[in-house]
């Protein structure tokens, strides 16, 4: 595909949200043991769209590049099972610091507020420490390396190789667990002018 703002129209992440357990609990972790910034939030009584009354307080916390993270804090509706610590294979989120000095830093301050910051951990393009927030959800700090860019590239140049052959590894065992249905490629491609 061709690299156009037309073809490639996304240009960053507004915001990511996930539930909280509780407002206040999380800004403390997101804001003083994080150090991101707290940009507000908003109380609302209905969900939109849908019109379901279920009050929640949708906070939003602001990264160095404009970029937000989000919580809604709408315990009518919330199940306590959510909130276990939940695997990083499942959900996790991965934020970017400038240097390994500063990912050093990081894991001090976060061990400084009895928060366990375990690491760093060399996944050779990136280095990372790990720590869960107040909800279960796993958060990793992480800083590239000298080779984050060459690896990334030769990774690039064979994907569509490592998909063909991880798909045709996995599939029978997909079909078994999920079905067809479940794992067949949605819509339609577009027409081509």
């Amino acid at each position: 595909m061709t690299e156009t703002p037309e073809a490639r129209p996304i240009k960053g992440v507004h915001h990511g949200a996930f539930r909280c357990r509780d407002a206040e609990q999380t800004r403390w972790f997101y804001e003083d043991v994080l150090g991101l910034v707290t940009e507000g939030g908003v109380v609302l009584d209905e969900v939109p769209g849908t019109g379901a009354d279920d009050p929640y307080l949708h906070i939003f916390f602001r990264m160095t590049n404009g970029e937000y993270i989000a919580f809604f804090d709408a315990p009518a509706s919330a199940d306590p099972e959510w909130f276990q610590r939940k695997e990083s294979f499942d959900m996790h989120w991965a934020f970017e610091v400038e240097s390994e000095e500063a990912l050093l830093a990081m894991q001090a301050r976060i061990n400084s507020f009895g928060v366990s910051a375990l690491g760093p951990i060399d996944h050779h393009f990136v280095r990372s420490i790990y720590m869960y927030d107040p909800n279960g959800i796993q958060v990793e700090l992480t800083c590239r390396t000298a080779d984050h860019d060459a690896i990334f590239a030769k990774e690039k140049a064979e994907f569509a190789d490592v998909l063909a052959r991880w798909s045709e590894r996995t599939r029978a065992a997909k079909l078994e667990k999920f079905g067809a249905e479940a794992i067949a490629k949605r819509g339609r491609a577009p027409a081509r002018a």
